[in-house]
């Protein structure tokens, strides 16, 4: 087996150039999902649907990115992963034009999965970021700044998504992202560089297959099983329990695979340590409890006559939405730059800690009081968008084994989409559920509650995770 390895980058003006061309591919993804938060509503008007179909647009875009990003990371590492991030940006352009053209909902999930495959966009660019930049604490500064575009791309993502869905309409929001999936694959080709650390290794193919059939058959289980919370169906729980059988089943030939393969897309030793599990169970649970509260549960509460403050989508962005990834974006390099010197997973616990405040503050303040609820989004993109998920991103990164840099994150990846997948799922799902109350602010608050009791679960599990040594240093 052969291996190249590209020397790091530490001319300033590489790096720039570079940061540029990471910065836009993680635009350009970040638009699929946080541009659309607000106009949800709509959506479900224009395409004469309900919104428990639309949600589960939302579930199937990150369904989809899940699953890619299990593989494509490793896949990058042995053909090049310049070449992979263009495809992926091409991609996302080609489901974007699809899903602009939608005549009906079928032909938006279908466009909705085309971009799903952007889905380990993100640790991509951390790790060919980290490829480039040897010193600790520009990285951390540097990862912080990228992985800060996940909480929104500063809030202007949600603001003009819905602006542009109250004023042109759904379909101008794809148009937006088409254009900057065109930008960011033009700036990748020119500024980025080409790297191939596990050049000459062969891709472990059936491995791919067994993951994907695994997490997607378990996926599609949940997505299944939630339609019991309105009837009850024998045939849909019966079908549920069969995917389940099928997911473990996959599994375990995975990890058979994997033991016998001479180039394992991951060895199963790898899987059995904390560095590893540890995150990824973090990571889904923390997505679990949060992604869909702030995506999709307060904006809808806010915007709802009764119980919330009859808002319409362009001021909730404005109030809501945009000062949480504003204040991201602001405070992710902060905490980036923090990490190697505080240490990542002490800034990881602070964050989640914060991350349980604001949920309460939403639960318990925000639903009676629109400056509580707020206060309580603002203190969440503090402690979120701004801390635990640069963290978690960076864990990915700096918790990978050395000879397989693409393994932790593209899984890391892939929790962080199941998470937001589970969050659309399971929150929603206690909603309908709880609505039987006859007292809507009840629901509301059972959700976030839930939501609330997920993080904490998320809290403790990040207490297993080891302590990334070699990309911490000695204030």
């Amino acid at each position: 087996m052969s291996t190249t390895i590209t020397a790091p980058t530490t001319g300033r003006a590489n790096v720039t150039a570079l940061m540029v061309a990471l910065l836009a591919a993680c635009v350009a993804f970040q638009l699929n999902a946080s541009m659309l938060s607000p106009a949800l509503v709509t959506m479900g008007e224009e395409l004469n649907t309900d919104q428990a179909t639309i949600g589960l647009s939302q579930t199937w875009f990150f369904t989809a990115a899940a699953l890619f990003s299990l593989f494509l990371p490793r896949l990058s590492d042995i053909i090049g992963r310049k070449k992979i991030l263009v495809g992926m940006m091409v991609l996302m352009a080609v489901g974007s034009v699809i899903a602009a053209l939608a005549p009906d909902v079928t032909w938006l999930f279908v466009g909705r999965i085309i971009q799903g495959v952007s889905g380990p966009t993100v640790p991509l660019c951390l790790i060919m970021l980290r490829s480039a930049v040897s010193n600790p604490k520009k990285y951390g500064a540097l990862m912080g700044l990228i992985t800060a575009v996940n909480g929104g791309v500063a809030g202007v993502d949600s603001f003009v998504g819905g602006y542009f869905a109250e004023h042109f309409g759904f379909r101008s929001i794809f148009w937006l992202m088409v254009a900057f999936a065109v930008a960011a694959t033009a700036l990748i080709v020119v500024l980025a560089a080409e790297s191939k650390p596990a050049a000459g290794t062969t891709m472990d193919w059936l491995g791919v297959f067994f993951i994907v059939v695994a997490v997607g058959a378990l996926l599609t289980a949940l997505n299944e099983g939630s339609k019991l919370v309105g009837a009850f169906d024998a045939g849909v729980l019966m079908l549920s329990l069969g995917l389940v059988v099928v997911a473990a089943a996959a599994f375990y030939a995975f990890w058979q695979t994997e033991k016998r393969a001479k180039q394992p897309m991951v060895e199963t030793v790898h899987l059995r340590q904390r560095s590893t599990w540890a995150p990824l169970l973090t990571t889904t649970l923390t997505m679990t409890g949060i992604f869909a509260v702030i995506n999709g549960i307060v904006p809808a509460y806010v915007q709802a006559a009764d119980p919330g403050f009859g808002i319409g989508p362009t001021e909730m962005s404005l109030i809501i939405l945009t000062p949480y990834a504003l204040l991201g974006w602001l405070i992710g390099p902060i905490s980036g730059r923090l990490a190697p010197v505080l240490g990542y997973t002490r800034v990881l616990r602070i964050g989640m800690l914060g991350s349980i405040a604001a949920l309460a503050i939403i639960g318990f303040f925000g639903l009676g009081s629109l400056p509580m609820m707020i206060a309580g989004t603002v203190l969440l993109g503090i402690m979120y968008a701004g801390t635990v998920n640069i963290m978690l991103n960076g864990l990915g990164v700096v918790l990978s084994p050395a000879g397989n840099p693409g393994f932790l994150p593209g899984m890391n990846a892939g929790a962080f989409n199941l998470g937001a997948g589970l969050s659309f799922l399971v929150l929603p799902a206690v909603l309908v559920a709880t609505s039987a109350l006859g007292d809507a602010k009840a629901s509301y608050l059972s959700v976030v509650v839930t939501a609330l009791v997920i993080t904490v679960a998320a809290f403790a599990a990040s207490l297993l995770i080891p302590k990334p040594v070699e990309a911490e240093v000695a204030e």
